[in-house]
Order: structure tokens, then C-alpha cells, then sequence
């Protein structure tokens, strides 16, 4: 395989568990790590000082960075694996032509607050990225199994198949399996809607619904996304009869962040159930459960597209408006099928 250079901006969980994939295949990377002090732990000693701290690295395969402009200047391809409400600061004096002839590949699962856009749309608009340059890396995976070398899928998405294939062959390794799309909005929507989905499959538990209930709510759930999601396809002038909704990028995805413990999600949104407000849950889990903000973003995005959405519109006004989930499971429990 040709020798390319890879960056890395973001240091969380999912970020160190990338890190892990690109490294075990024997690539070298270059890794924006925010924290000077934590770049020092880190090559000290050996793993990362807040995420996945079982997850160890040959620190000679990496440069780290402090400075995003560094590790975009020396990448060919670079990942971009921050929560959607950190990106612009992430990015932040970057200059318009920093992404220029340079691959991104995203592994962001938001929506942009504030924006209300995906990151290909604030990257086009910030820094002319041509969506020919732009990927996505989606799940279902969760960084936990995957720091534990636990097969895992992972799809990558591009308008150009061949060039995906290319990005992709980076990540296979014995406990990785890639698979290959060209919906790069559908993906990264789904990446949305299902977070916010188990952000509800969480506030179920917490009220105490079993797993019938749930069950129930996540079918309901999946059909609401290809709804959704069709809409998108429809309002792009796609056809959406090609699309497979029940691959495991979409409807995986889902089912593993409703179901699986490792779901911050899922974990905040059993925190509302059992009676948390939205700051006390955030304080609780110290992490960027997505969701949240993206039954906002949704919510204003839908305004154009005008899909039904009943759950998100649901889970928005526990979240947002401070409707009881008492009282909103009980109208829920009302439109399932």
C-alpha cells in the first residue's frame, strides 16, 4: 500500500480507538491531542489519560501535535473525530485553503449546533472541501469493543467508490471489517437520528419499560428514520428506492446505540428517565452525548423537509421544552405499531 500521511484531530474515545485501528495496521499518524500535558501523559505513558486507558500504543508510530494547523499541514488524509458542537473551535484559524487537495474523512455522528448543517456542508463553506474530497466513517461500532479488538464493522462512505475503497483499505484489520457506500448525507443523517433514537430507548429504561416495549419503539424508530431519510434523498433529487435502510450502518447503528451500555446516549438518556435534569445528566457523564443536541438541529431542519416525526418530536420536548417523560411515553405508547 502506498505510504500516505494521516492526522487525527480529536482525542476522546473514538478518536484513540481510530487512532488504535490506523496504528495496528502499521501506519503512522499525526494526532492533534488540545492538551500539551496530555500529550506528555501520553507519550509517558503509552495510552491515553482519560479514554480507553486499557488501550496501549507504540508511541514511535506517533506525532503528536498541540496545534491543528501542524497536523493538517502534514496530512494527506486527515480525521476529523470531534463532538459536532466542538468542530469550529476545533478548526479554528485554519486557513480557507488548509483542506486543499487533502482527503477528510469524517467520523463525527452530528448534527453542527448553531449551524444546523453537517460537517461536509460547514467544511465546504469554510474551506471550499469539494465533496469529492469528503468521507465518512460510520459504525455500528462502539470505541470500547474496538479498543478490545472485538469484530467490528465499520462503513465508509464517498461519492466515488474507488477512492472510498482506497480510504477504507487504511482501516482493515483482523478486527475490523469495512464495508463500502456513496450515501454520504444519508449516513451521516442516520449517524444523527440514531443517537437521538437512544436518547428515548434510554428514557424507557430509566421510566422501567422492559425490553417488549422497547423492541416495539425501536422498529417504530427504524421505519421514522427511512422516512426521514427518504425525505433527504427526495429534497436532493436521489433516488431513494437504492437504498438499503436496513444495512448495518443504518438500522445497526441504531440497534446497537438503543441497545448496547457502552451508548452514552442510551446512558444519558436513562439518566432523564430516572428523573435527572438535562445539566445534571450532562455533569454526571462527563461526555458529549450527541443526541441532545441534535434533536434541536433536527427539529429546525425539519421545518423544511416537514416528515413526521413523532418520537424525535417527543424526545425534543423532554429535552428542550421540559414535557414529563411520564406523560410523553404515555402518548408515545400510543402510536406504535
Amino acid at each position: 500500500m502506498e505510504k500516505i500521511r494521516i492526522g487525527i484531530i480529536g482525542s476522546g474515545s473514538w478518536a484513540t480507538a481510530i487512532a488504535k485501528i490506523v496504528t495496528d495496521n502499521g501506519h503512522s499518524i499525526t494526532w492533534w491531542v488540545r492538551q500539551q500535558a496530555n500529550i506528555e501523559y501520553f507519550i509517558k505513558r503509552h495510552h491515553n489519560p482519560h479514554y480507553l486507558r486499557n488501550s496501549y500504543f507504540d508511541v514511535s508510530k506517533i506525532s503528536f501535535s498541540a496545534a491543528v494547523k501542524e497536523v493538517v499541514d502534514q496530512s494527506d488524509i486527515i480525521i476529523i473525530a470531534v463532538p459536532s458542537i466542538h468542530i469550529a473551535a476545533a478548526l479554528e484559524g485554519l486557513e480557507a485553503q488548509a483542506f486543499i487537495n487533502k482527503k477528510v474523512v469524517s467520523a463525527v455522528k452530528g448534527v453542527m449546533p448553531k449551524y444546523n448543517i453537517l460537517l461536509n456542508e460547514y467544511l465546504a463553506k469554510q474551506f471550499n472541501v469539494p465533496l469529492e474530497n469528503y468521507f465518512t466513517l460510520l459504525g455500528p461500532s462502539h470505541a470500547e469493543e474496538v479498543a478490545a479488538e472485538q469484530l467490528s464493522y465499520l462503513t465508509f462512505s464517498g461519492v466515488n467508490i474507488n477512492h472510498t475503497k482506497e480510504v477504507a483499505a487504511y482501516f482493515e484489520t483482523e478486527y475490523i471489517n469495512t464495508r463500502i457506500n456513496n450515501d454520504v448525507i444519508g449516513v451521516q443523517y442516520a449517524g444523527v437520528a440514531k443517537n437521538i433514537y437512544a436518547l428515548g430507548a434510554g428514557i424507557a429504561h430509566g421510566l422501567e419499560y422492559g425490553d417488549n416495549f422497547l423492541s416495539v419503539f425501536i422498529a417504530n424508530a427504524a421505519n421514522e428514520m427511512a422516512n426521514l431519510l427518504s425525505a433527504i434523498m427526495q429534497s436532493s433529487n436521489k433516488d431513494c428506492q437504492q437504498m438499503n435502510y436496513t444495512a448495518s450502518v443504518y438500522l445497526g447503528d441504531l440497534l446497537v446505540t438503543c441497545y448496547s451500555l457502552h451508548s452514552r446516549n442510551r446512558t444519558f438518556g436513562n439518566m432523564i428517565g430516572k428523573g435527572y435534569s438535562v445539566r445534571a445528566a450532562e455533569l454526571e457523564l462527563n461526555m458529549v452525548a450527541e443526541g441532545y443536541n441534535a434533536s434541536k438541529c433536527i427539529m429546525v431542519i425539519n421545518e423544511t423537509l416537514k416528515v413526521e416525526l413523532p418520537i424525535i418530536k417527543a424526545i425534543y420536548q423532554i429535552l428542550w421544552e421540559g414535557h414529563d417523560p411520564v406523560a410523553t411515553f404515555k402518548d408515545i405508547e400510543k402510536i406504535l405499531v
